[in-house]
């Protein structure tokens, strides 16, 4: 299964787990099933229409990934909230 990796504060909403199993084809659908596992982290990756939202990056084996970016097995997503600041 592709492993979805992610940062702070994601992985405190997910459960304080920083790796995750998860079934899917594409980046959506894993962000769809991590949602799904845990809804607490619901709206912080994808809006209420199922969209990626801005600030969320998301790299596939280094590189960067669309939400309908296929992922193989072996594929590590990292999933990385934008920093702003100054």
């Amino acid at each position: 299964m592709p492993r979805v990796c992610l940062r702070e504060p994601l992985k405190r909403l997910a459960g304080n787990r920083a790796e995750h199993d998860l079934a899917g084809a594409t980046v959506g659908e894993l962000l769809q099933a991590l949602e799904g596992a845990h809804p607490a982290i619901s709206g912080w990756i994808l809006d209420e229409r199922g969209v990626m939202r801005r600030h969320i990056n998301v790299f596939v084996n280094g590189e960067r990934g669309a939400q309908d970016t296929d992922v193989e097995a072996e594929d590590r997503i990292d999933v990385l909230p934008a920093i702003s600041g100054g």
